[in-house]
């Protein structure tokens, strides 16, 4: 593999994997009045759960920790799902950037730039979306075959802890860590295998928002 393809490779993974951890677990949800206990708050519950979900737009605010930076890189902008496999991140601030994963492509949309990538060509990029089509369908046998998974606490206040299995895909993301309401995904945290991290903070859009949001971008 070429040194340019390496680099490629991990600057998709630094700016696509928060996106796709987020957008794994739904983007949008509303959270149910019934109490659960904690032993009633499985994970076969939490996948049934946010399968139901077949589409959903979210805020977002993302803060990144990178090694060469001197100060957290802070972006902002707007996530989207639409099932079966139509996940997109739109980065509104500082600097608009667009990735678009449609089917087994990735469409990169940066500095007036477009590029687009075969999933096929990126195992384990392919096999980090592949887990995330999985959780979005509630396919947990899909998902323990790419991560070791572990969920703690209740439905009111759950915590979902994904690691690599595979020692290539660990070599790019060490941990996932998702914490929720019930059917609400509040914010994904990102541990880097070189020591970089994020932390993305989500803010659920109704439809009428997110049009609203769109155009003012546009604007």
């Amino acid at each position: 593999m070429s040194a340019l393809r390496i680099h490629r490779l991990r600057s998709v993974n630094r700016v696509l994997a928060p996106a796709l951890a987020a957008l794994m677990l739904g983007v949008t949800g509303i959270a149910h009045a019934a109490q659960t206990t904690s032993t009633d708050w499985t994970l076969d519950r939490l996948m049934s759960t946010l399968a139901q979900h077949k589409s959903g737009r979210a805020a977002f605010t993302e803060t990144k920790y990178l090694s060469i930076a001197t100060q957290p890189v802070e972006s902002s902008g707007e996530l989207s799902f639409v099932a079966p496999d139509h996940l997109e991140k739109n980065t509104l601030k500082p600097k608009p950037e667009h990735l678009v994963v449609d089917g087994d492509m990735l469409t990169v949309d940066r500095n007036n730039h477009k590029y687009t990538l075969a999933l096929a060509r990126y195992l384990e990029l392919g096999a980090f979306i592949e887990s995330i089509r999985a959780t979005l369908t509630g396919n947990r046998f899909a998902l323990e075959q790419t991560y070791q998974v572990a969920l703690t606490g209740s439905g009111d206040d759950w915590t979902l802890t994904l690691t690599p299995r595979d020692s290539q895909m660990r070599k790019t993301v060490s941990s996932i860590t998702l914490e929720g309401t019930r059917d609400l995904l509040r914010s994904v945290a990102i541990q880097q295998a070189g020591g970089d991290h994020s932390l993305m903070q989500l803010r659920p859009l109704s439809a009428s928002a997110s049009a609203s949001s769109s155009g003012s971008a546009s604007n």
